[in-house]
């Protein structure tokens, strides 16, 4: 075992003492190994990661009695982060230990936050220790003599893998590590997560297929103090709520508890009409009140960040901005509106909190609707249990690959069989065949079939073994579309002394009336004009203003937490409730049990209904919104393949309902085999409009293989124009290119993540071992009413919908 004292002094200096899991990270560094470290927040996995590089440098120093000289461009340390939000917290506290070790690096950032002075810069001097995005890492790649940036690189670390894992960003870091992997000898590759449960899964994504790897473990328990706060009267407690905006005085005390609290709403949209209401309550909190989302611009979010560590706020209101990894020593308090739908994802929020590991992380748990108080039981057994989620990798998008290959051509260019064989290395390609491959070589060389015509699209040229791309116009479009994270086209958003306030969905803004007033960055606004895609504001003094939305943002349950749901759901039916939040149920529980029946987790619960507007049927599988939007689809389909019927469907992540106006008997529809398994490919596509939802799906694809570009700085092209070019170069290959990979691409992703055909086909399964019970109710249950406000809410204005809940209530209660 390595003699670590510098590293333990350096710890006494601190007061600490090194964690076995540190040493044990430090000395498998040493032995050349790669792998994952898995800590709980505030146990110091950052340095469990860095410092047996730092160890190693210094170890070398005295081996030579003098500092080593840096005589290449290499980055030793690659530190790549999802969140811009991390790189400014992660370079001081890297940037200071090296200080303290007196150890001579130069620590730096790469986001789309740093100047054009820095970059520029970079290119002729690296620093030691760089820390990036993934996006970012891809724009390096795409530049020329790339590979000296990395050819002396020792170690690179993977920060908070789970947020990168499931998705393409994460696929951008595997084929990223699989080049660099090529570029430079005894590279070491880390991950970090404190929140993932198949640990050796992650680390195969890093380090390659088959390759070796060594898993870290902290044996180390970090408290978690979770609060869940509840209404002054349950019976008051909204069945459905909009925001939970019922219980805001609650969580303006829980505020003025607590020196800094962080203020996290699942939504941007929520973020701003939250902090609209505490003003409005609590005028005195302004200045002492901030927003930060991903629309903010970087310098209020940057002011923000440092202010928070000024101990300049009360309370910041924040979404995943903020969730992961940033060490805010003033924050000793967490509030959550709403369930975010899953485990990993409230404990890295409440690790935010107390950031170390002598005090407990403290969070509360604002519910936005009576049955989110399950969630907040399950949320209180998965911390008990240590039940977090898996974590799996995102498989085969030709998309990202496609971005890839134009990325490695746009710099040095590539060898097409050297790069297909790192390719195929990684978890995500490594099923990637001979034939997609061609028609992926051929697609970036020659548009495909379909474009072989167009000269925009014959990118890539063969110039003697290496493909390159040469084109000056096309390099350009294609450095300033690297990325897959894609939203609705945006617009940068001004005041008319040119501050930089953010970024907003063209939709939205095209949305407002004349002289209509909009709620950004805690600001009233109104538009003056649109030029070169910005958008230019003043301050207004309406009476109202609207909340602007944002495509995305739902969240949707994760497997392992239904599960538990379901678990707890059967617990109470069974009388073993053990959760305060269960008994703070009881009302509308036992109302439940009354009207209907609390299911076992053995049974399917299904609820038929007869009102004025038409016979509704209500199935309870609590699988989460999405895996119901695809059910309650293939369900009314198949039903309607038995006789004509029409239905209107509603969905929330408990259940769905099926509306219709005709008479239907449920008993004997069951008979015939509408949960059957099988042909559910075709049954799913048929009972959705397949094509128009691949069709939105292919926009996002279009945007990151590079088919269609938003447009040069100040000259964008409006998102109707994107949109267009992206269905029409549908159209033509579902017309005359129906073998088109990114086309059967968006049709997988609409079945995969939209419809989510595994899970249905596992649920359908299960189903076959349940009972199913039909109870015929006569008047809505607790478990039917907050799906009926969903459907409610498509039709209705906010104050319109309000007011008919407040009747639907009076008559209920009656």
């Amino acid at each position: 075992m390595t003699n670590f004292s510098i590293l333990e002094k350096f710890f006494t200096t601190k007061g600490w003492h090194p964690f076995k899991y540190q040493t044990e990270a430090w000395q498998a560094y040493l032995d050349g190994k790669s792998g994952l470290i898995n800590a709980p927040t505030g146990a110091g996995k950052t340095y469990a990661a860095f410092l047996g590089a730092a160890f190693e440098e210094l170890n070398n120093r005295n081996l030579s009695n003098n500092k080593l000289i840096k005589l290449d461009n290499s980055v030793k340390v690659l530190w790549i982060t999802p969140l811009r939000a991390l790189t400014n917290d992660l370079v001081r506290a890297i940037q200071e230990t090296c200080i303290e070790l007196n150890l001579n690096w130069k620590v730096e950032a790469r986001t789309g936050d740093s100047t054009s002075k820095v970059k520029t810069r970079q290119k002729t001097k690296m620093p030691d220790v760089l820390i990036t995005t993934p996006e970012s890492l891809h724009i390096i790649l795409a530049t020329s003599g790339y590979s000296s940036f990395f050819v002396n690189s020792r170690l690179i670390v993977v920060d908070e893998l789970h947020e990168l894992i499931g998705s393409k960003r994460g696929v951008l870091i595997e084929l990223a590590l699989s080049r660099i992997k090529r570029i430079t000898n005894n590279l070491k590759i880390w991950g970090i997560s404190a929140t993932i449960n198949n640990l050796e899964e992650a680390a195969e994504l890093l380090v390659g297929k088959g390759s070796k790897f060594k898993i870290v473990r902290a044996d180390i328990d970090k408290k978690i103090d979770m609060v869940t706060v509840y209404p002054e009267k349950i019976e008051r407690f909204s069945w459905s709520g909009h925001v939970g905006l019922s219980q805001i005085k609650q969580v303006i005390e829980i505020i003025d508890m607590h020196k800094t609290t962080l203020v996290f709403t699942n939504t941007r949209s929520f973020n701003e009409v939250w902090h609209q209401k505490i003003i409005e309550l609590r005028p005195d909190l302004i200045g002492q009140i901030a927003i930060h989302n991903g629309s903010i611009g970087k310098e209020e979010r940057l002011l923000v960040e440092e202010n928070i560590n000024r101990e300049k706020y009360k309370a910041i209101l924040c979404t995943s901005s903020l969730d992961l990894g940033v060490d805010f020593r003033p924050v000793d308090c967490i509030i959550q509106i709403g369930s975010p739908h899953g485990v990993s994802r409230f404990l890295q929020r409440a690790g935010r909190s107390n950031h170390n590991l002598n005090k407990a992380s403290k969070i509360y748990f604002v519910p936005t609707f009576s049955l989110e108080l399950i969630e907040a039981a399950a949320l209180r057994d998965s911390i008990k249990e240590k039940k977090v989620e898996d974590k799996l990798s995102f498989k085969k998008p030709y998309d990202v690959l496609i971005q890839y290959l134009l990325t490695l051509a746009s710099s040095d260019g590539f060898d097409k069989d050297l790069i297909f064989n790192e390719i195929k290395s990684t978890v995500a390609y490594e099923k990637l065949n001979s034939e997609e491959w061609e028609w992926i070589i051929n697609f970036i060389c020659h548009g495909g079939k379909s474009l072989q015509n167009y000269e925009q699209y014959s990118k890539v040229i063969n110039n003697n073994g290496i493909y390159k791309m040469e084109n000056k116009v096309l390099l350009r479009r294609h450095k300033l579309s690297i990325g897959t994270i894609s939203e609705d086209s945006s617009l940068k958003v001004k005041m008319l002394s040119r501050k930089d306030l953010g970024t907003i969905e063209e939709n939205f803004i095209s949305s407002l009336k004349p002289e209509q007033a909009f709620w950004f960055s805690g600001k009233k606004l109104k538009v003056i004009n649109i030029q070169a895609m910005t958008v230019y504001v003043k301050i207004s003094n309406a009476n109202e203003g609207v909340f602007p939305s944002w495509e995305g943002g739902r969240m949707d349950l994760s497997n392992k937490f239904s599960e538990t749901m379901m678990k707890l759901l059967n617990n109470y039916a069974l009388n073993n409730n053990i959760y305060e939040e269960f008994s703070k149920l009881i009302p509308l529980l036992n109302l439940q049990a009354q009207i209907s029946i609390i299911p076992f987790s053995n049974q399917l619960l299904i609820e038929e209904l007869n009102s004025k507007e038409g016979n509704h049927f209500y199935f309870y599988f609590f699988k989460g919104r999405n895996v119901h939007e695809g059910l309650a689809s293939l369900i009314a389909y198949r039903i309607s393949k038995l006789f004509p019927i029409t239905f209107s469907i509603a969905m929330n992540d408990y259940g769905f309902e099926l509306l219709t106006d005709r008479p239907a008997n449920i008993k004997e529809i069951i008979k015939n085999n509408i949960f059957d398994p099988n042909n559910l490919k075709s049954d799913i596509a048929k009972s959705v409009n397949a094509a128009e939802m691949a069709k939105r799906k292919f926009r996002t694809i279009a945007k990151i293989a590079g088919l269609v570009f938003k447009g040069f700085p100040g000259e964008k092209i409006a998102y109707k124009n994107l949109q267009l070019s992206s269905e029409l170069l549908f159209d033509v290959f579902k017309e005359y290119d129906s073998d088109n990979l990114l086309l059967k691409q968006a049709f997988d992703e609409v079945l995969q993540f939209q419809l989510k055909e595994k899970e249905i086909q596992s649920i359908l399964l299960e189903l076959q071992k349940k009972e199913i019970i039909i109870k015929k109710i006569e008047r809505p249950t607790p478990f039917c009413f907050p799906i009926m406000v969903d459907r409610l809410r498509g039709g209705l204005t906010s104050e319109k919908l309000a007011e008919r809940l407040s009747k639907m209530r009076i008559q209920y209660d009656k």
